[in-house]
């Protein structure tokens, strides 16, 4: 027989209690996971030097109604405006008669047909010579860039960092540094 034969079994005999001591994980014990989860969290804050700090664009698109004209001999029609001018003064009586009683009725619904006609006026004439001149109402998309963030780069001990963030941070960024034990497991592993 030879020497590593006869020492192996001896061995593994005298080294049974110490396993028998560790049969399983420490940290598989659930009273640990719930001692980790209670333990506030190591955390401290501090600077970082900011090395640069690029814009992220967005081209956004935008749509907007605007007057277009061309060049016409400018006419008038005024059956437009006169009949603006009706409309507005029947519409004006209308809403002048719901109010008051009496003389005080005929009083509103003369007003009301008076500045209706007026107002349907102004709006008839503007239209017509809107018309007159070419000009229509279109809606024109215009693109236009947007800065929505910048990406960061920066060192804090030594180490290089990159973060989007929604603001540009400027020669420092304050930083929060948490410390956590690593997973045992992993380790073992």
């Amino acid at each position: 027989m030879s020497f590593a034969t006869r020492v192996l079994p001896l061995l593994v005999l005298a080294s049974a209690p110490a396993f028998a001591q560790y049969e399983s994980d420490p940290y598989e014990d659930a009273g640990y996971d719930e001692y980790a989860q209670s333990v506030p969290e190591n955390v401290s804050y501090g600077y970082a030097q900011v090395l640069r700090a690029d814009e992220v664009v967005e081209i956004v698109r935008t749509r907007t109604p605007e007057e277009r004209c061309e060049d016409t001999v400018e006419y008038r029609d005024s059956r437009r405006t006169t009949n603006g001018t009706v409309i507005g003064a029947i519409v004006g009586a209308a809403l002048g008669n719901q109010v008051g009683k009496g003389d005080g009725r005929k009083a509103a619904t003369v007003a009301g047909a008076v500045a209706g006609g007026m107002i349907g006026n102004n709006v008839a004439r503007n239209k017509a010579e809107a018309e007159a001149r070419g000009c229509q109402i279109v809606e024109v998309e215009r693109e236009e860039r947007q800065v929505v963030g910048y990406d960061v780069e920066y060192m804090y001990k030594g180490e290089k960092y990159m973060s989007r963030l929604p603001y540009d941070p400027g020669n420092r960024l304050r930083v929060r540094v948490s410390v956590t034990p690593d997973d045992p497991s992993a380790a073992v592993r």
